[in-house]
């Protein structure tokens, strides 16, 4: 998907993606190219990151790609010393994995709980302490995907929820510790329609819709738009914020 044309707010600027092979991420990379950001799409999965940074390249836009395994602090290490070697800087820093595996407290057993949790939090603290020595440089900003689950209780979701809500609390005690110095904030996705949706139907679609007051799902785009502001310098006065994108479904009293 072509993005048009945009504000040029990161011009000369480099941004490490994570999860940017499809969905949020790859909409992110793409918004962010689109502003003349040099981006570096990373994912677990290498391939769809070399179709995205392809993608890219061939809109005349600077990308690279490189298979990064977010629970992995050596990976991390790798990722940020490829971004330095290629621009010498790092300016923008999206972290965007995560997984939602569905089951009550008294289902998940201990390999589930802490699959989420590495994955969705742990990854988190590996990429800023990687990161860190470089954004201090650049004055840099960090964006996490984090999700409204944080803020509202949906049954059957304990890991995901106190994974995102751990995001929520380490913003903040991020954007004091490197107060500044580094920008943190977080993005909080609603219902948005990325791959995990294609198997939904359209009626459980419409009916998640019309929960939000919005009267429609997300679609990656709209996170991206989320994330580019909050990177951005239009957003130099804001850090330590957990900002819900979700159609308004966080404040509905719709079940």
């Amino acid at each position: 998907m072509t993005v048009a044309a945009a504000p040029a707010r990161f011009t000369g600027r480099t941004a490490l993606l994570t999860a940017a092979a499809s969905g949020i991420g790859a909409a992110t990379a793409r918004r962010l190219a689109a502003e003349g950001a040099s981006v570096l799409v990373t994912d677990v999965d290498g391939e769809g990151a070399h179709r995205v940074a392809d993608e890219l390249r061939a809109e005349g836009r600077q990308a690279r790609d490189l298979p990064l395994d977010v629970t992995s602090p050596t990976e991390w290490a790798a990722a940020v010393a490829e971004a330095e070697s290629w621009t010498g800087r790092l300016d923008v820093l999206h972290l965007n994995a995560g997984r939602n595996l569905p089951g009550a407290a008294h289902e998940l057993d201990d390999a589930a709980w802490h699959d989420q949790l590495r994955l969705s939090l742990d990854s988190v603290f590996y990429g800023v302490r990687a990161a860190v020595p470089l954004l201090r440089t650049a004055r840099g900003a960090v964006v996490i995907t984090s999700s409204v689950h944080a803020a509202v209780g949906f049954k059957g979701f304990p890991a995901y929820a106190a994974a995102k809500g751990g995001i929520d609390a380490l913003v903040r005690q991020l954007a004091v510790e490197y107060g500044g110095q580094i920008r943190f904030n977080a993005v909080l996705p609603g219902a948005v329609v990325t791959a995990l949706w294609a198997g939904a139907s359209e009626e459980y679609k419409a009916q998640t819709a019309a929960r939000a007051p919005v009267g429609r799902l997300g679609a990656p785009e709209d996170i991206a738009a989320a994330v580019a502001f909050l990177a951005s310098g239009d957003a130099s006065f804001i850090t330590g914020q957990n900002l819900l994108v979700d159609g308004g479904r966080s404040i509905s009293s719709q079940e």
